[in-house]
């Protein structure tokens, strides 16, 4: 019974936001597809990037205005997150005034150098993390628009999420690394500045090619279509891989049907592979060392067990693969992928790992506006990752930790309903008389109505 009860209120789920285009009268949804193309140069850790975005617009509105965000211009003294961190009285220890102490090198940037709409060039600001454009002729209602960028970006210091050098050594953690056009649902345009929460996209299919230091290995999101001129473990074992006298290697991946692309790359990293019996290839990508060889082996076997009981309980994974990666702050889910820090004891690192692999189904597969309900992202992921650890330890289930974290801060400070949209500049939440009237002169939120208000 508890087994036909969770798959069938994620069938449920699927049913009321998955029938959105062409499904349930009144429903909708946007659609993407990205072709990028990108040069890192990792002695500055810039770099250059093209993209062609096929859009979508699903939806029974004429679009005239779009907006991207550009969230690496977060991690730049006195930008909204740093201010929000130095000012607020709950800040993110994480970030606390790193971000203030960045020096030129270490920010963050993010610069779109040149943006056409079906081969006319548009009108753009840059405000912020948001970069927002005026149209040159309209998006009209059940039609495909074309958009081409280029674009130039310098990777941070690793603070929150994404950046480099982090405090485990790997090289980068590309996380919000590209401009990502914001999510338009029924609601209006989601184009909120970066302050370091999580994040809400539009379907679509990602083409990436990277092309780096051939000495660096990469690993996340996609699946790699040029193996057999990589190597660093993706190809078949009796492939030989050509030898080449450049400098640089072009790495190309694909991956149908997600909201977001995340990699991540570092001339260290080791690359182990796991298939499971239902075809899936599991990929871990990690520094092997004393604080992660012993560990990491082991979280092999305990991620295709947590694998198999996600699927079994609430519905197949809907790719081929998912990699494990060394790499950012902490732990954070991405599409067929996760960045976990990995010198950890191996509680912790299955604890982490199975609490990502969750997010593949509970916002992964559901791509729920993880602002706006918080419940259908960390609420069910924490109700199956628990069930899934008990399962894989031969335990009993328990949600007696988070009872007690929800009583301790019950008790200690405020707390807000979980359906509460929080202001991106505080740490309460807001009125709709606070959010329509805004203190800013410039704002890039949604209002009360779904409405963008400037």
């Amino acid at each position: 019974m508890k087994k036909f009860s969770s798959f069938s209120l994620l069938a449920l789920c699927l049913a009321f936001f998955g029938s959105s285009v062409n499904g349930q009268s009144g429903r909708w949804q946007q659609s993407i597809n990205y072709q990028m193309e990108v040069e890192m140069d990792v002695s500055t850790n810039r770099y250059t990037g093209r993209q062609t975005i096929a859009y979508s617009n699903h939806s029974p509105d004429t679009l005239r205005r779009v907006f991207f965000h550009l969230y690496y211009n977060a991690f730049q003294p006195n930008s909204m997150m740093d201010e929000r961190s130095r000012s607020i009285a709950d800040p993110d220890r994480r970030v606390g005034e790193r971000i203030f102490n960045l020096r030129p090198e270490e920010i963050g940037y993010m610069r779109v150098r040149r943006l056409h709409m079906n081969g006319q060039p548009v009108s753009m600001e840059e405000v912020g993390t948001v970069l927002e454009v005026d149209l040159p002729e309209p998006i009209l209602p059940n039609s495909t628009v074309v958009f081409d960028t280029e674009f130039e970006a310098q990777v941070p210091l690793q603070v929150r999420r994404a950046g480099r050098d982090n405090a485990e050594g790997i090289r980068y953690s590309m996380a919000q690394w590209y401009p990502k056009l914001a999510n338009y649902d029924e609601q209006g345009w989601h184009a909120h500045p970066y302050i370091g929460r999580e994040f809400y996209g539009t379907w679509g299919n990602f083409d990436v090619k990277i092309t780096i230091d051939k000495s660096y290995v990469l690993g996340g999101t996609g699946y790699l279509q040029n193996a057999s001129e990589i190597g660093h473990g993706y190809q078949q074992t009796e492939q030989k891989v050509p030898d080449t006298d450049s400098s640089t290697l072009t790495w190309h991946f694909y991956a149908p049907q997600v909201h977001d692309f995340m990699w991540a790359a570092d001339p260290e990293f080791t690359h182990d592979t796991r298939e499971m019996d239902n075809g899936i290839t599991l990929h871990f990508f990690y520094e092997k060392n004393s604080k992660t060889e012993k560990n990491w082996a082991a979280l092999q076997e305990y991620t295709e067990k947590a694998m198999a009981y996600f699927s079994e309980h609430y519905g197949a994974y809907p790719y081929r693969q998912f990699s494990v990666v060394q790499g950012g702050d902490g732990g954070m889910e991405y599409p067929m992928s996760t960045l976990i820090t990995g010198h950890r004891s191996l509680g912790s690192l299955v604890g982490v790992m199975v609490h990502e692999l969750a997010h593949s189904w509970f916002q992964g597969v559901l791509g729920s506006n993880e602002s706006l309900y918080p419940w259908m992202d960390e609420g069910f992921t924490t109700f199956a990752s628990n069930r899934c650890m008990a399962a894989i330890f031969s335990e009993e289930p328990s949600d007696f930790p988070q009872r007690g974290a929800y009583v301790g801060v019950r008790t200690t400070g405020p707390i807000r309903p979980g359906r509460t949209h929080v202001h991106p500049r505080r740490s309460l939440p807001y009125e709709h008389g606070l959010w329509s009237s805004c203190v800013f002169q410039r704002c890039a939120f949604p209002g009360p109505a779904g409405l963008y208000h400037r």
